[in-house]
């Protein structure tokens, strides 16, 4: 699986990225962790360098998780990764509706 193409379509149908962190972690390659940040603010060019550092591929299969971090999106929803036995992938986080018990 390539990371950035996984981001860029899982992100087709949803609000532009407000910021971003994620790490990158290969350790049983040999390769040291590596955080890919995108800070609030950022220009076009901040964003190509970002999807330009995510273009790597990752074995999102079952085995050792590779990616870890948070996307959040400008409609104040958030990315987190999704993890079981290895396999990977994004969530959509949604903050729920507030019910009317809870409310003044």
């Amino acid at each position: 699986m390539n990371a950035k193409k996984e981001l860029v379509d899982f992100l087709a149908d949803k609000a532009q990225i407000k910021c971003a962190s994620i790490s990158f972690d290969q350790y049983y390659l040999g390769y040291k962790p590596t955080d890919i940040i995108l800070k609030e603010g950022y220009s076009q060019e901040d964003l190509e360098e970002f999807l330009n550092k995510l273009n790597v591929d990752y074995d999102s299969g079952y085995g050792g998780q590779e990616l870890w971090g948070t996307v959040w999106l400008m409609d104040s929803t958030w990315l987190t990764r999704g993890e079981y036995d290895g396999s990977e992938w994004w969530e959509h986080q949604i903050m729920p509706k507030i019910p009317e018990l809870c409310k003044q």
